[in-house]
């Protein structure tokens, strides 16, 4: 580590609190990001001035090539304090460009900031399909062997057609405060009822779709602390310490078959706190005060 990363390591920053420029800057090399489609070169989304909305120049996604640890990265950042990081069709086709230019250009992985509550409804179809393309699009860039890492921590967590595209990812990298799920409490709420679900509840929403929670039940790769060098460490070492195999039918159907499995396993369960104990973790109440180090420890037993 360089003396100007250890001066860096030494002030403490919140991945969660961070902007998306914020958090890029930090997860890159210094200096080394190049952004495409900056705010000078494209236009806020027309869908949002119809409806007399203010948009954002880069409407809510920064893109853009970079290095980490040196090697050449393409990177995609959401911006969860415009519109909660909602998905249209600008900010979707800016995904969908990189990853094709990816394809094309071969960098050594694709990092994708996710800090996404979903489609972005003022824009209906053209929103719609703009998720479906990135979930293509992730699939390709996968299929050309270029491994795409999400990155979850942001105060929008991952939900809806994004929590989809996020596992559709290589890897994920989480923190506890990151959250990733298909349906948002609220959504939740508003659909069954407060009885199934209490979004008011924000330690049971933690426990249910939080970063601990998800890397315990083996969703995600990696568990941090909420510092975005703590993000840059675990994407380098998965890039050097793992080879990520282009997506096949067979793998597919496995993870198919382990869900289904799951789904049985922990049927009828409303509350992270059950599916621990059925995990076999002995205190499933002290899960929320763990460091991640520890949790670490504890997730290897259950799996190994």
């Amino acid at each position: 580590m360089t003396t100007e990363n250890s001066s860096a390591h030494s002030l403490r920053h919140s991945y969660f609190e961070a902007t998306a420029r914020q958090r890029l800057s930090w997860i890159l090399d210094k200096g080394s990001f190049r952004e495409l489609m900056p705010p000078t070169e494209s236009s806020p989304s027309t869908h949002l001035a119809a409806l007399d909305i203010p948009g954002a120049f880069d409407d809510g996604v920064i893109i853009g090539e970079g290095l980490l640890n040196e090697k050449p990265v393409f990177i995609i950042s959401q911006e969860g304090q415009f519109m909660g990081g909602s998905v249209g069709e600008v900010h979707g086709a800016k995904i969908v460009g990189l990853l094709r230019r990816a394809i094309r250009d071969k960098p050594a992985a694709v990092l994708f900031l996710v800090d996404s509550g979903g489609v972005r409804l003022h824009e209906a179809n053209a929103g719609l399909i703009a998720i479906s393309e990135i979930m293509r699009a992730i699939l390709d860039t996968r299929a050309a062997g270029i491994p795409v890492v999400a990155l979850v921590g942001g105060s929008c967590g991952a939900f809806g057609g994004m929590g989809i595209v996020t596992c559709l990812c290589s890897a994920i990298v989480m923190s506890e405060e990151g959250r990733l799920a298909l349906s948002g409490p609220e959504v939740i709420e508003t659909v069954a009822g407060v009885e199934e679900f209490d979004s008011r509840d924000r330690a049971l929403v933690w426990r249910v779709t939080g970063g601990k929670h998800r890397y315990l039940m083996n969703d995600c790769a990696a568990l941090v602390e909420d510092d975005p060098f703590a993000f840059r460490d675990a994407a380098r070492q998965l890039l050097a310490d793992k080879q990520f195999a282009p997506p096949d039918l067979a793998a597919q159907k496995q993870n198919q078959s382990r869900l289904l499995a799951r789904m049985d396993n922990f049927k009828g369960m409303r509350d992270g706190l059950q599916v621990w104990q059925a995990l076999g973790i002995q205190a499933p109440a002290d899960i929320p005060m763990m460091n991640c180090a520890d949790l670490t420890e504890l997730q290897k037993e259950l799996y190994t």
